[in-house]
């Protein structure tokens, strides 16, 4: 009898243990839920609320001169983008995003939702709540999170290095106070200005141009020798003649 007992036990215990060892190996992986979790793959003709929000993690990711919609449709140039974000990070070359690209994406996102190298605290130097630009506080705020996404992008396309950011987000009074323009891309929260840091200004100029953004003002241009501006607009306004742009 005690011999059998003692089987008993010992076979209760290997089956606890391998169980275990099971559940450790086959967890999924660790997911930023305090920002965004995916739910499927996504694809080409999909849409929805996780594509819009794989958008903004993959704005960086355009295609030099373009600019990615962040409509939560997954077209061509959604589907483009993602390759170019997989072949950034030495993925699979196909152009659906799944638990690859989300694995990167979450090692990439802090909890709120920005970029793990930048955050909103860089892109409002001018007051707390994003309040008394040109859009709304909450429009402003999500303007500066696509900006974030694409220097992400641009950061990795430069080795990881740091992007100095010298300014972003300005309401009216702030605008006014240092001189800026009264249609600065500044009071709607998608415009940053990039100081020379470990890459010259030329270097950011010239890179920004394959990251998305449409307005690029540097050195040579009037008012920006000494940084580099990046911003979104509607239409294309490139201008760095000492940088050959």
């Amino acid at each position: 009898m005690l011999r059998r007992t003692v089987r008993l036990v010992a076979a209760f215990t290997l089956a606890a243990t391998t169980s275990l060892v099971a559940a450790v190996t086959t967890a999924a992986p660790a997911h930023a839920d305090g920002c965004y979790t995916w739910n499927r793959t996504l694809r080409e003709g999909m849409s929805g609320e996780d594509v819009r929000q794989l958008q903004i993690r993959i704005s960086g990711y355009p295609g030099q001169g373009n600019v990615l919609a962040i409509d939560g449709i997954f077209g061509p140039a959604t589907a483009n983008a993602v390759q170019r974000f997989k072949n950034a990070y030495n993925l699979d070359n196909n152009k659906t995003a799944g638990p690859a690209v989300f694995d990167r994406l979450y090692a990439l996102q802090d909890n709120d939702c920005t970029p793990k190298n930048f955050s909103y605290a860089e892109l409002n130097d001018c007051n707390s709540n994003w309040s008394g630009g040109a859009v709304s506080a909450s429009q402003a705020r999500a303007n500066a999170l696509v900006s974030m996404w694409k220097l992400q992008a641009m950061r990795h396309a430069l080795g990881d290095q740091p992007i100095v950011v010298t300014s972003a987000f300005r309401s009216h009074a702030c605008n006014n106070a240092v001189g800026g323009s009264a249609t600065s891309r500044h009071l709607y929260g998608d415009a940053v200005d990039l100081g020379a840091g470990p890459h010259s200004l030329c270097t950011l100029a010239q890179r920004a141009r394959h990251h998305g953004f449409r307005e690029i003002l540097g050195p040579g241009y009037p008012g920006h020798n000494d940084h580099t501006h990046v911003a979104h607009k509607s239409s294309q306004t490139w201008s760095a003649p000492n940088c050959g742009i």
